[in-house]
């Protein structure tokens, strides 16, 4: 059993990384796995503050320093209880979060300076144990609400999550998604070397088991009209998130050999699957052999430049318009890609794409950091004379996501959004423009995190909890006054 507030005289570790030279070569996850005694020894580590900021500044508020505690114990079975108790995915957040943002960039003895506690991999560590133990178990709801049922537009980490939640109050759930396996963006979009697909795939199937009934491939405005679905559900969460790339506007931008980021990843994805992919068997979305170009400096472009470097890229260069300090995605995630051989061309924007016939290269400027906007970020502007020239084969747009056009693409026109497209609710409740139909996750707060997804999908379970049994009591009443 080990003591606490180790963190003096012990060093801050981190499950170690493959040799960037090896994992280049697959699409496996990049780190190693702990043994049980490195997992209780940094665990350790933990100061057990009396304000833990580690947990104000987790979106789900996980109770980490109570089960960093009951791991350094060696209770891991507790742990894990603890630790699903406030999330329903907690493996896949110590994998796919930004804890350096979150929880371990808060960290009470990172102040210090003794480094903080690696909160993600213990995270990781202690549900990944409990599935080879058998630990993680279907839901048994406590009570059967099954004449009731809950229909889930959605089935990424906001529907996922809110499903799990629903199912646990014993409510009949059904799950209905436009690919052909569930898990949205955490099947198709994140690669499997920041999230191997079986991880995913057991999450899906405990859902299975545990009475929620999916539907693949479907399309609202396709297979149903929502108000189909209205008419066949008590309540309807929508959790669709955001899938439509945001426009770069640049003369060339519509040559073959400059695509989209989702595209792009979602063939890598379905080739791991093993599926016969027209776009990337053709060479169209393959960056075997080619020199590749990303533009943007979030999550989406670091995973599409070490998705190009296991492809075989010749050259991997990402551009992006501020400097380092100032982008948006992880900085672990960039130093993976340094060390990868990714080059990264800070404080660069392309002005237009050239070639005949396909593209053969950007046209770029250097920007510079400009005054303060609104936010107080300093806005990139154009750097004067700074103009210059990098070749490529493939050029990949990862420029963020904005939301499609749900009330044209569903058929209900009344379905109200704002101004960016976005679902439009009242977050005292969750509920849109309709009654009974609920929406959370990236369709509502715009493109953001997974672990904020996990949190809406859980808020709105709440919500939708509170409707139904509402709704069920005025039935009963009607029935009775009508007896």
């Amino acid at each position: 059993m080990s003591e606490m507030l180790t963190f003096v005289g012990k060093a801050q570790a981190y499950p170690p990384k493959r040799d960037a030279a090896e994992r280049a070569d697959d699409f496996a996850e990049i780190a190693r796995g702990w043994a049980i005694e490195r997992a209780e020894e940094q665990s350790s580590r933990c100061s057990q503050c009396g304000v833990p900021y580690c947990s104000n500044h987790c979106p789900l508020h996980n109770h980490i320093p109570d089960w960093l505690k009951l791991t350094a114990e060696g209770r891991l079975r507790e742990a894990y209880e603890l630790s699903n108790a406030t999330s329903t995915m907690p493996e896949i957040c110590g994998r796919i979060c930004p804890q350096d943002r979150l929880c371990e960039g808060n960290c009470v003895i990172e102040f210090s300076g003794h480094g903080a506690v690696t909160i993600g991999a213990v995270e990781k560590f202690i549900t990944d144990t409990a599935w080879e133990q058998g630990w993680v178990e279907p839901i048994r709801p406590m009570r059967d609400r099954s004449d009731q049922s809950v229909g889930i537009v959605g089935a990424g980490p906001s529907g996922l999550s809110a499903a799990e939640y629903l199912r646990g109050h014993g409510y009949a759930v059904h799950v209905y998604d436009r690919h052909d396996r569930m898990g949205g963006l955490l099947t198709y979009g994140i690669p499997g070397f920041k999230l191997e697909k079986p991880v995913v795939m057991r999450r899906i199937e405990r859902l299975r088991d545990s009475g929620i009934v999916f539907y693949e491939s479907f399309e609202v405005g396709r297979d149903a009209s929502l108000d189909a679905l209205r008419e066949r559900h008590d309540a309807l969460l929508i959790a669709t998130g955001v899938y439509l790339p945001r426009e770069l506007k640049a003369p060339g931008v519509g040559a073959p050999g400059v695509v989209e980021a989702l595209d792009y990843l979602i063939a890598s994805n379905r080739k791991g699957f093993g599926e016969a992919v027209a776009d990337f068997d053709s060479g169209a979305l393959d960056a075997a052999g080619k020199h590749v170009v990303v533009i943007g400096g979030g999550d989406t472009a670091m995973d599409c430049v070490r998705t190009a470097v296991r492809q075989g890229a010749n050259s991997v260069k990402c551009l992006y318009r501020r400097d380092r300090d100032n982008m948006p995605g992880s900085q672990n995630e960039v130093r993976n890609a340094e060390e990868e051989g990714v080059e990264f061309v800070w404080l660069s924007a392309p002005q237009a794409f050239d070639g005949t016939g396909h593209v053969s290269g950007v046209r770029a400027t250097a920007m510079r950091l400009g005054t303060p906007d609104a936010t107080g970020r300093r806005a990139p502007e154009v750097d004067p004379g700074g103009e210059f020239q990098i070749d490529a084969d493939l050029v990949i747009k990862a420029l963020g996501f904005d939301a499609e056009d749900l009330p044209r693409l569903f058929g209900s026109p009344e379905l109200s959004v704002t101004r960016w497209g976005t679902l439009r609710v009242d977050h005292r409740s969750m509920m849109t423009s309709l009654d009974g139909v609920f929406a959370a996750g990236d369709i509502v707060r715009g493109a953001s995190l997974v672990v904020w997804a996990i949190r809406d999908g859980r808020d709105v379970a709440g919500h939708i909890h509170g409707f139904l049994k509402a709704k069920a009591e005025r039935v009963g009443t009607a029935i009775r006054e009508a007896a």
